[in-house]
């Protein structure tokens, strides 16, 4: 016993320093250093970022562990909740993500099963042969054989365990994809909602000016036509241009905010429907008449009440050093190098000799009848090797390609920590400087509300000519569009750091959420005390019956989203 395993030691020292000998590119120390593989050991490579945010000392940023799961129920708006729900459910990129990670679950099966004998086949054959016997005439006779044949290459260099490492990486690197496409819809969803607001806001405040310009233009059109002594035609052209560039400035902005909800329907996987029932916009048909009839009370009735989504003063927000565990886009660019490297390894095993253990077992008879009888059986079972020598560089360097692709991956992977530290900063500084532009837009349009009042109470009694009270209610409109405009931003710039900071891909975690099936589903009311849910590492699966909100309120679930045309 001693004798024989003094003996496999001498056979493998000898093996071992013969491969060194060869030119092989690990030495045997690091091959039992690496767990009896060859090929460099991998190890998380460095990357460069801050300890604090530049605006850190600022006391609407909060930097402490953040929760940023749900996020978007800072907000505080149940109808933006529901659509981030149902965009998580039905949304297709999400869904071609999911498939991608089954993808790489089924190549990771591939790779654990070529740890086992490679090949496993069975074989049969009959043959009718013929033979020229010379002077004792022909003969003929059949050949009847079936087979069992066994071939296992050895995983000697650890080229298959690599692989499988590889394979790993890779599915974990899907899976972090899977969790970026979720981080980016559901900020698109809440970035397209929020700009539908700010459009329909926009065009509010439009309106109710051309209200306020179209009395204006029909007091100067009535003292103009009677002979006003202080009323000229160019105060008449000058209403009427004023009065235009208003009404002008709507139909873009509907644009606008139709494309946007054109861009909220694909987010939720649906075909492009009209939204504004569910959104609330109202579309007003009054002509000039009918405007200057009609109450300022209805006509803000007529407008609707919705609002843009506030974002609170302050933000909690992460450490830098958590964007590498938070943003998935980092870790799936890590995970990628990790598996480039291991493919290095498995580059250099070429190097070596492969050892495999081949058998095959069988039987063959003349007549089929003797086929399976002891007689007919016959085996063979040995070790053999292959080698690759003289390829003339070309595995070695395919081992440089390998090592030069890692390289490369590792950079790729400090790109993506810098560009995640630019885009939180670049959200940090919008929401932050949005606030400050917001205040002085809001001093600005209340002063230039109260010049109007004052300017047209002037010019009414013709202490004033009609170009200053033109010009100051013009700027009012500049004012009030600037400002609404401001109070986007900072909803905006708010989003803009949790898309950032990579929040949200937590919701597939949650116990009650799933991704719809392949076709698109109806959006059904949201469950107001349900919690989302899917699978870690998986495809989305189909969704229950109720859907849940993450806002902290429970607010009441608005009007359904309307259902997409049934499928053939």
């Amino acid at each position: 016993m001693l004798h024989a395993l003094r003996l496999r030691l001498a056979v493998f020292s000898a093996l071992a320093a013969l491969v060194s000998l060869f030119g092989g590119c690990t030495t045997p120390q690091e091959y039992f250093r690496n767990a009896f593989k060859v090929g460099p050991s991998y190890g998380p490579p460095a990357a460069p970022l801050p300890k604090q945010w530049i605006d850190a000392d600022d006391k609407r940023l909060q930097q402490c562990d953040a929760d940023l799961s749900c996020w978007w129920g800072v907000f505080n708006d149940p109808l933006l909740n529901r659509l981030i729900v149902n965009a998580y459910r039905q949304n297709l990129t999400l869904r071609q993500a999911g498939y991608r990670v089954l993808q790489a679950r089924a190549l990771r099966g591939i790779a654990a099963g070529n740890i086992f004998p490679q090949q496993q086949n069975v074989t049969g054959s009959y043959n009718r042969i013929a033979t020229t016997g010379g002077g004792a005439g022909d003969r003929y006779f059949s050949a009847w054989n079936t087979d069992f044949n066994l071939s296992w290459e050895l995983d000697f260099w650890g080229r298959f365990r690599r692989a499988i490492a590889a394979a790993d990486d890779n599915l974990d690197a899907s899976v972090a994809d899977y969790d970026q496409v979720i981080v980016t819809l559901l900020s698109d969803v809440a970035a397209n909602y929020v700009q539908i607001r700010t459009d329909q806001e926009r065009i509010k405040l439009l309106w109710k000016n051309v209200k306020i310009q179209v009395g204006v233009f029909q007091f100067i059109e009535k003292q103009y036509k009677v002979g006003f002594g202080h009323v000229t035609e160019l105060d008449y052209d000058q209403a009427l241009s004023n009065l235009r560039q208003t009404q002008a400035a709507i139909p873009q902005l509907t644009i606008d905010m139709r494309q946007a909800e054109n861009r909220l329907c694909v987010l939720l996987g649906m075909p492009v429907v009209d939204l504004d029932k569910i959104l609330g916009i109202q579309e007003v048909n009054l002509g000039e008449e009918e405007l200057a009839k009609i109450s300022d009370e209805d006509f803000d009735k007529m407008l609707g009440n919705n609002r843009i989504p506030t974002a609170p003063p302050e933000v909690v927000i992460n450490l830098p050093a958590d964007l590498l565990r938070q943003r998935p886009d980092i870790r799936a660019a890590e995970r990628r190098a990790a598996a480039q490297g291991e493919l290095i390894g498995i580059a250099e095993s070429d190097l070596y000799p492969a050892f495999s253990i081949n058998g095959t077992l069988g039987f063959s008879a003349l007549q089929f009848r003797d086929l399976f009888r002891p007689e007919a059986f016959n085996g063979s079972v040995g070790p053999s090797f292959r080698w690759n020598v003289l390829n003339y560089g070309r595995i070695l360097n395919n081992v440089r390609f390998e090592d030069a692709r890692f390289r490369e991956l590792v950079l790729a992977y400090q790109q993506t920590v810098l560009l995640a530290n630019e885009e939180v900063e670049d959200g940090i500084v919008a929401y932050l400087r949005s606030q400050e532009r917001e205040r002085l837009l809001k001093d600005s349009e209340e002063a230039a509300v109260k010049a109007v009042n004052i300017v047209l109470k002037q010019y009414e009694i013709g202490t004033v000519d009609f170009n200053r009270y033109a010009v100051i209610q013009q700027n009012l409109v500049f004012q009030q569009d600037a400002y609404a405009q401001s109070i986007g931003q900072i909803a905006q710039g708010l989003i803009q750091v949790y898309r950032a900071l990579g929040g949200g891909w937590e919701m597939r975690f949650a116990p009650a959420m799933a991704a719809a099936p392949l076709t698109p589903v109806p959006l059904p009311p949201v469950a107001p005390n349900a919690a989302p849910q899917a699978a870690p590492n998986a495809a989305p699966q189909p969704a229950p019956e109720q859907v849940p909100t993450p806002n902290p309120n429970n607010p009441p679930v608005p009007a359904e989203i309307p259902k997409p045309p049934e499928q053939p």
